[in-house]
């Protein structure tokens, strides 16, 4: 199959991923739309992980397999972009998995749109349960306009929070990626936050597709999600870069307020969901640095869109100590 007529590329970051690797390589080798490549990036697996893609490899020869020495998920799916020739960008993680269909149905509403992103809707899967569970934060629907395609000036909502900082319920052309030079961060976790956002507020062509397409795993004790307290300080990172990405852009004065409003939700989710002596540290940092250098410090009560949230780091700016309630 030649470059013209790949549609889309799949990149596929995998670390020790064995034992969820099969139903997710499934899930893509067995899509509709077949005018497909899947570009695996092993980064540096100790396990099974290397054998079974060679499996994929020889058995379907849309399949590639990069391995490299490890170096996180970021630096694993920058190699992916730097080698996809598709039309479009498709991102998944080694342990989540995509409806048959996924790829046809949002390339076609991509195509007819002429849409820069497609998102697409996606929910949770808990396979000790073997439950699937609805959410509906991952696309604010209330905050879209009623016409298509559409782009940030038109949401109702903080820009930063109409659509989620992962790339894994995306669609991504990738001639618009690659003339804005979009990257991921090479960091342990947040390191697609920068390329999604950055993303977001240069396209001029979003479209959605509601239908949930995409499944993430929930239960995967050994996920990047489940295990920040190894990376707790990148979270911070991603905003530094992104705000810097907007002052470049020339849109920081007018994205201001949503930053800053995001900032804050980010920092509260990352204190709230880490734990040990990291949750010290974090409440440290946040307390005598990061929220003055991320500019939520010394505004008042007005500034903010959530009251609660706002609230909430009130109550961590006047504790003396963590012990304190």
């Amino acid at each position: 199959m030649g470059n013209k007529d790949l549609k889309v590329s799949v990149i596929v970051p995998v670390y020790n991923g064995e034992k969820y690797i099969v139903r997710c390589m499934d899930s893509i080798v067995g899509q509709t739309l077949k005018e497909t490549e899947i570009i695996c990036v092993d980064d540096g697996s100790s396990d099974r992980s290397p054998e079974i893609l060679d499996e994929y490899v020889r058995r379907d020869n849309r399949v590639r397999l990069i391995s490299q020495r490890n170096a996180g998920a970021g630096a694993a799916r920058n190699r992916g972009l730097s080698e996809a020739k598709g039309e479009y960008l498709s991102f998944l993680d080694a342990d989540d998995f995509f409806e048959p269909d996924m790829l046809e149905r949002a390339y076609r509403k991509a195509k007819e749109q002429k849409a820069q992103i497609l998102v697409f809707g996606s929910d949770q899967y808990r396979s000790d349960l073997e439950e699937f569970h609805h959410v509906d934060w991952t696309i604010r629907k209330h905050a879209l306009p009623p016409y298509r395609p559409m782009n940030y000036r038109t949401f109702t909502e903080n820009v930063f929070k109409v659509f989620v900082g992962w790339t894994w319920d995306k669609l991504f052309e990738r001639e618009f990626v690659l003339k804005h030079g979009f990257k991921f961060q090479e960091q342990r976790t947040s390191n697609d936050l920068l390329f999604v956002f950055s993303a977001l507020v240069l396209a001029e062509r979003i479209e959605v597709e509601e239908a949930v397409l995409a499944h993430q795993r929930r239960d995967n004790p050994e996920s990047l999600s489940h295990t920040r307290e190894k990376s707790w300080q990148c979270f911070y990172h991603a905003l530094t870069a992104l705000r810097e990405n907007l002052v470049r852009y020339g849109l920081y004065y007018e994205l201001e307020q949503d930053f800053i409003n995001y900032a804050l939700h980010f920092s509260l989710w990352n204190y709230k969901t880490i734990q040990g002596e990291k949750k010290k540290e974090l409440y440290r940092m946040l307390k005598r640095k990061w929220f003055r250098e991320l500019g939520i410090a010394g505004r008042g009560k007005e500034y903010f869109y959530n009251k609660g949230e706002y609230e909430e780091y009130r109550e961590i700016m006047k504790r003396q100590n963590l012990a304190e309630k």
